[in-house]
């Protein structure tokens, strides 16, 4: 029997409080595109994102009218390019880049992800490239994201690469500071990077995942607030975690009937679907606003990390019931230009980056989307990523830095880029050196809990 009240109650969530499907990302292997010319890499990697990619947009499209469940971005994820270009005679990286960007524009999905290194325990001479060439990428490309796993709870931190990473991040921002920095904010370096995460710009596709598969990326903290909002102002945490969990079940649901019809259609398997509340800079649409449902004042009072970490568990408790296959994030984001009530508290000085970091220990990934002086020194910047790491080597989590440095810009500035990705004050940072610890180089061990095998 139809329960009209599911019905009823989902289309509130839809027209009332922004519940979308954020993501469907396709995830594809390069790795038979592998030649030693590199004309000839670029003209199969090219020829397969047609191939599977054709059709993305149309049916997902399709699939939003039919459901009347709006998907915000059409996405594709390919191979960690560093994989595919090393085997060439004539490695030019930029060139590939440039046919990934022009490949993304053909079949009209939003973003790519993939242009992508995994270096947490060295650097092959391929990677090395590809990191040198990521500023210039970047800055030459429209719809490229990059990645670089720099650290893992069984490798520990790559030092070299985070410094280096540092210094490319600086660099990419001033290639682009014409557009406040953009190419920053389309790279992000990790710890313990999943290969099945459909959001950008972090995705590419795992070593370990099929030829190819849809990942979906299910969002609604419109929704969480509006289910915490109709409680009893007298409920107990146990109470409020059930009502989260509860909402984050239905909206799991969803995203699984529109990713599973999207994939049949496509003729690719289903792949996971990630539950994690991405906010929008829209009015309602705010992982902040969620904590002042809470309880709390703003985002950054006292209290703020453990409401985050109550909010983070009780998303996946709720979204795995839902799904057979639950991956990639999973949780609660904490970008702070992607967010109006995280750019308020900014603004506002009730969000410092200490708080921010302490946070990123719960969340679901780590310092996402901050702008940060342009003139901030590369050891500061190297302090701030190893930092992270060490978060999430330790406690055996992903974690990340996206992190842009405003060129020509400093504290009580701020950047703007409209859309998803918003606009962010820039936030003061620490000024006592780091130097003498990030140039010491090597790798920091992995903690003793990595020998469980």
């Amino acid at each position: 029997m139809i329960d009209t009240g599911n019905i009823l109650e989902t289309i509130n969530m839809v027209k009332l409080y922004n519940l979308d499907i954020r993501t469907v990302t396709l995830a594809l292997s390069l790795r038979d595109c592998i030649a030693e010319d590199v004309d000839v890499v670029c003209e199969k990697i090219y020829n397969k994102i047609q191939k599977y990619a054709k059709n993305l947009v149309e049916y997902a499209d399709e699939l939003a009218d039919e459901y009347s469940i709006p998907i915000i971005n059409k996405r594709i994820a390919v191979t960690p390019i560093s994989f595919i270009g090393e085997s060439c005679k004539n490695p030019d990286y930029v060139k590939i880049a440039k046919t990934l960007d022009k490949a993304a524009k053909d079949v009209g999905v939003n973003f790519i992800g993939g242009f992508s290194a995994l270096v947490e325990k060295g650097c092959t001479k391929g990677d090395e490239l590809l990191i040198e060439s990521i500023p210039e990428a970047l800055a030459s490309t429209e719809y490229l994201c990059s990645s670089i796993n720099l650290a893992s709870s069984k490798a520990g931190i790559n030092m070299d690469a985070v410094l280096k990473m540092s210094e490319i991040i600086k660099k990419a921002a001033e290639l682009t500071k014409d557009r406040d920095g953009i190419g920053a904010a389309k790279l992000v370096v990790f710890c313990n990077v999943p290969g099945d995460n459909p959001f950008m710009a972090g995705a590419f596709c795992g070593m370990g995942e099929p030829e190819c598969a849809l990942n979906v990326g299910v969002s609604g903290p419109g929704v969480v607030r509006a289910a915490v909002d109709a409680l009893d102002k007298n409920a107990d945490m146990s109470e409020l975690a059930n009502k989260i969990k509860e909402i984050a079940f239905k909206i799991t649901s969803t995203g699984e009937l529109v990713g599973r019809k999207l994939a049949q259609r496509l003729n690719i398997p289903f792949g996971v679907i990630d539950l994690s509340l991405a906010p929008t800079p829209a009015v309602g649409d705010s992982v902040a606003g969620i904590f002042q449902a809470m309880g709390l004042e703003h985002a950054g009072a006292h209290g703020t990390t453990a409401a985050l970490a109550m909010l983070n568990d009780a998303v996946k408790k709720g979204g795995i019931m839902a799904s057979s296959h639950v991956g990639g994030l999973s949780g609660a984001f904490i970008p702070v230009s992607e967010d109006a009530g995280m750019i308020e508290a900014a603004t506002n000085g009730f969000l410092t980056f200490d708080k921010l970091e302490a946070m990123t220990s719960v969340c679901s990934v780590g310092l996402d989307m901050i702008a940060i002086p342009g003139d901030t020194p590369v050891d500061t910047i190297a302090g701030i990523i190893a930092d992270e790491m060490a978060i999430g080597m330790i406690n055996k989590k992903t974690t990340a830095v996206r992190i842009i440095p405003a060129c020509g810009k400093t504290v009580g500035d701020r950047i703007s880029y409209g859309g998803l990705l918003g606009e962010a004050p820039i936030m003061p940072v620490g000024n006592l050196s780091s130097s003498d610890f990030v140039r010491r180089g090597g790798r920091i061990p992995a903690p003793i809990h990595s020998l469980n095998n």
